[in-house]
């Protein structure tokens, strides 16, 4: 009996050690040889010159950010992506928005952060103290100066530099600016990252308000993808790590989706112009169509002066349109369904009974804009079902809802299950109907090589984590069991 355990114990062993070899081949250090490229030739300025301009050229990488969430009102309406920040390097889960501006994360002794969430995300606090390359930015820095653009009242050489961003929905966060190294996944192959870090100046949360306290979706911060220089892909494009652009395929039937910080070379995209020197994106409307009949509106409801105009914001859940858009929209929309009884629920949805296919039962609306782009919206897309045969309205009344009164918003809801590519070097934004789990492909720009980046769904992955946790105990359970 003892030589049989004795030979179970060895099988046993035999079986961790291959499990360990495999761990080490994954993680092993490796040592090169390190020589300098010009050793024992001739030094020519010429040369060295020529040697810079190639590395300088190739220091321009594409990103893959992993991407979780959906924009189903009733379900997480976000979507998020995990970034590493610090030394050693910590996840962190933020929302990713290109309607503002700067990346901030709930810090250490934060008053008002969410403990928990609801959507199978661990919640993390970032300490700029447990970090060996955080900062705290301080009044008289470059970045802080710029930010604030004149002198902030109060703001005095070692201080801190505070921030506080107030959002649409009245939800506010503040506190101060930290810099630190963000790791991120640097496309190497189709569908293979290595990582690569830059050092990036956030926002450290010391006060949150509103919803951004709450449980139900809460997250670790919120990454601004907007123009502004302080903006993560601005500040990365300014130290030459990517180009200024990127691209979003948020999957509306499967969740997450994809988000990619580069050159998009396939598929190609029709594309038109930002409206320059504006806040956020913002594009130039020229009609909207609505079952195949184009609605009659006031000639000034797509100026783009200030205070009006179209924007695109991956960070908006909904629709919102000016009263003048949002009545004839909404009477067509509903014209084959006159009888159909509307009632209010949670103070803001306008939902119906409906037994039927909403794509076979309502129109299509398509927006039309300059350089002939159109974004059309489906049935599916718009009407969103909160249970059995009870569909609700996802488009909103900007004139009762917002201070933007004639601001066409157009977020999730008309633009999931599209590709979205930013392009801020050429200050264009295309798009195009695209399944995400196709994948996209970017180019390198330190190779010049093509790679394919899949589609991401960070909430499957957290079960899957979690399944894969649960059934490595339990075979440890029957290897023990096994050995006993």
């Amino acid at each position: 009996m003892m030589d049989l355990r004795r030979g179970r114990l060895l099988l046993v062993v035999f079986v961790l050690h291959q499990l360990c070899l495999a761990s080490v081949f994954v993680s092993a250090n490796v040592v090169f040889k390190v020589q300098h490229k010009f050793a024992g030739r001739e030094k020519s300025w010429a040369a060295l010159r020529a040697h810079d301009a190639r590395r300088h050229g190739r220091i321009l990488s594409a990103i893959d950010l992993p991407l979780g969430g959906n924009g189903h009102p009733t379900d997480t309406a976000l979507y998020f992506a995990k970034i590493g920040i610090g030394t050693p390097s910590k996840d962190y889960y933020v929302q990713v928005d290109t309607g503002s501006d700067i990346l901030w994360v709930n810090c250490a002794g934060c008053d008002n952060c969410p403990k928990k969430s609801d959507i199978g995300i661990e919640l993390r606090l970032y300490d700029p103290k447990g970090s060996s390359s955080g900062e705290v930015v301080t009044c008289e820095e470059d970045f802080c100066t710029t930010y604030f653009e004149t002198p902030l009242s109060g703001c005095k050489v070692g201080t801190v530099c505070p921030y506080r961003v107030t959002y649409g929905d009245g939800s506010s966060t503040m506190g101060y600016f930290v810099k630190d190294n963000v790791q991120l996944d640097r496309v190497s192959g189709n569908r293979q990252t290595t990582s690569m870090n830059g050092t990036i100046v956030f926002g450290c949360g010391a006060k949150q308000s509103g919803q951004l306290g709450s449980s139900s979706t809460a997250l670790d911060g919120l990454l601004g993808f907007g123009q502004a220089n302080s903006s993560m892909i601005s500040q990365l494009a300014s130290a030459r790590k990517v180009k200024k652009m990127f691209a979003h395929c948020l999957d509306g039937i499967n969740g997450g989706g994809i988000f990619a910080i580069g050159e998009v070379v396939q598929p190609k995209l029709n594309s038109t112009p930002l409206v320059p020197n504006q806040a956020h994106y913002n594009v130039i409307m020229k009609a909207i169509e609505v079952g195949g009949d184009v609605l009659q509106l006031p000639t000034d409801v797509f100026d783009t002066e200030a205070g009006k105009g179209t924007i695109i914001d991956s960070g908006t859940t909904l629709a919102y349109l000016p009263q003048e858009v949002f009545t004839p929209l909404m009477t067509k929309v509903m014209a084959l369904h006159p009888d159909l009884e509307l009632q209010t629920v949670e103070q803001q949805f306008t939902c119906f009974q409906y037994s039927g296919k909403v794509d076979d039962g309502f129109p299509d609306v398509i927006f039309h804009f300059e350089n002939s782009l159109s974004l059309k919206v489906y049935p599916h897309d718009y009407l969103f079902q909160i249970r059995n045969d009870v569909w609700c309205i996802g488009w909103q009344n900007n004139g009762m809802q917002s201070n933007d009164k004639k601001l066409t918003l157009l977020g999730d809801l008309a633009l999931s299950n599209k590709l979205v590519l930013y392009d801020l070097e050429k200050q264009t934004i295309g798009w195009a109907e695209y399944n995400c789990s196709l994948g996209i492909k970017v180019k390198d720009e330190q190779s010049g090589d093509v790679y394919l980046v899949g589609a991401h769904d960070l909430s499957s992955a957290c079960s899957l984590n979690a399944w894969r946790t649960l059934t490595l105990l339990l075979l440890m359970a029957m290897l023990l069991n096994f050995i006993y």
